[in-house]
């Protein structure tokens, strides 16, 4: 058995995964919502409240964190949320994957991200992460962190989603609160899910942080444009809004200020090195265009059920 805490793109990704390996799943989101398929059974529970998790998780193998609380509220929905799936782990001696990302890393960097890179962050979310991290280390408990970058993806979002879907959806122009000319690098939500599971499943990998696998960093600008080529849809015309206007917006809209907090990643080349997640475990980045694909299909779909 293993326990998926959330439903977002990571966690479908993940829970499809294995079922579609015969393996059964239980998904826990305040809901109850996740992916239809005989081996995986849906839970509406808090996974905050730690007596309930252990409960969820007393006939498990693997627990993963692919929880997203609401972005404005990091600093008060992370803390007790990992405090309870750490309980769970080390109450019934699971393997602990962590749906990981770049933020303890802080920036601009002036070269690629690695496994070695320190944490250095200062932000407040970025703190946030270091916390999680060096709080399963310090548990006992058998822990890794995947680190992907912005997601690429199904229902994945990322700088992708809002601000090109909507302008292309609208046929309008997309307005981007970033430098869409600089590389960035991008991780496709399967990918994601791949590497969680693999590192799960292998004890090679407990106690660390790894990369996952993900395609040479590419422009804003370049992703748009085979984004059009594999969707048959736009071109719209991108433009770059000045950096300002984000920090602007987020003295009265709280969004806009959680946005200007990591807009370091946008200004400034992000590149992140998977190198020895590929070269430990076999694993791959899938390719770019294959990524965009999927995305294109679930924005036809979406725009279908709306007409």
């Amino acid at each position: 058995m293993h326990v998926i805490i959330g439903s977002g793109p990571v966690g479908t990704a993940t829970a499809q995964l294995l079922a579609d390996q015969g393996e059964r799943v239980r998904i826990v989101t305040r809901s109850g919502r996740g992916p239809e398929h005989p081996l995986v059974e849906r839970v509406a529970a808090d996974a905050a409240d730690a007596g309930r998790l252990i409960e969820l998780t007393r006939d498990a193998e693997v627990l993963y964190n692919c929880a997203n609380p609401p972005y404005t509220e990091w600093e008060e929905k992370w803390p007790p949320l990992s405090a309870a799936m750490i309980a769970a782990a080390k109450a019934n001696d699971l393997v602990y994957a962590i749906t990981g990302n770049l933020y303890g890393y802080g920036g601009p960097l002036p070269g690629p991200m690695t496994e070695r890179s320190p944490l250095a962050a200062t932000g407040r979310k970025g703190r946030v992460r270091i916390k999680m991290w060096q709080d399963a280390l310090a548990s006992g408990v058998r822990t890794i962190e995947a680190r992907g970058s912005d997601y690429i993806g199904a229902r994945a979002n990322s700088i992708f989603s809002f601000a090109l879907l909507p302008a292309i959806a609208k046929n309008r122009t997309a307005w981007c609160p970033a430098d869409i000319d600089q590389v960035h690098s991008f991780t496709y939500t399967g990918d994601m899910a791949r590497t969680l599971v693999t590192l799960a499943r292998d004890e090679r990998s407990y106690g660390k942080a790894w990369h996952v696998p993900s395609p040479e960093a590419i422009t804003i600008r370049d992703l748009a444009q085979r984004y059009f080529t594999v969707s048959g849809t736009g071109p719209v015309p991108l433009r770059k809004l000045p950096r300002w206007t984000t920090r602007a917006a987020g003295m009265v809209w709280p969004m806009g200020r959680e946005l200007a907090e990591m807009d370091y990643q946008f200004w400034a080349p992000f590149r992140l090195d998977s190198t020895l997640t590929e070269q430990t475990f076999g694993l791959a980045p899938t390719d770019v265009d294959v990524a965009l694909k999927e995305v294109a299909r679930d924005a036809a779909a979406t725009a279908a059920r709306t007409m």
